[in-house]
């Protein structure tokens, strides 16, 4: 049996036949979702104080680090990542 190895275009949801424009907003969401975990586990948040934080409820942060990352719109995590201290920001390559 011969495996096929292809390489990465760097977006894992092109890779998976995702449309570019669909699998970029994709990417940006799930990189968005790490780095606000990230935020809540490097400062050992607990889900209410990372809630008074961000100001979203509880069972919000608890869909957030259970990864269930389709509750989510772009629009929000960018917000959340604000609250957080974070500069987000779209970078555009031709």
């Amino acid at each position: 049996m011969t495996e096929n190895i292809l390489d990465s275009s760097g977006n894992v949801f092109i890779d998976l036949g995702f449309p570019p424009d669909e699998a970029s907003i994709l990417q940006m969401r799930a990189d968005l979702i790490t780095d606000i975990r990230k935020f809540i586990i490097g400062k050992n948040l607990t889900q209410v104080n990372a809630a008074e934080i961000l100001g979203v409820s509880q069972s919000r942060i608890s869909d957030l680090v259970r990864d269930k990352w389709e509750k989510f719109s772009l629009e929000i995590l960018i917000t959340l990542a604000t609250k957080a201290g974070m500069h987000v920001s779209v970078n555009i390559a031709a």
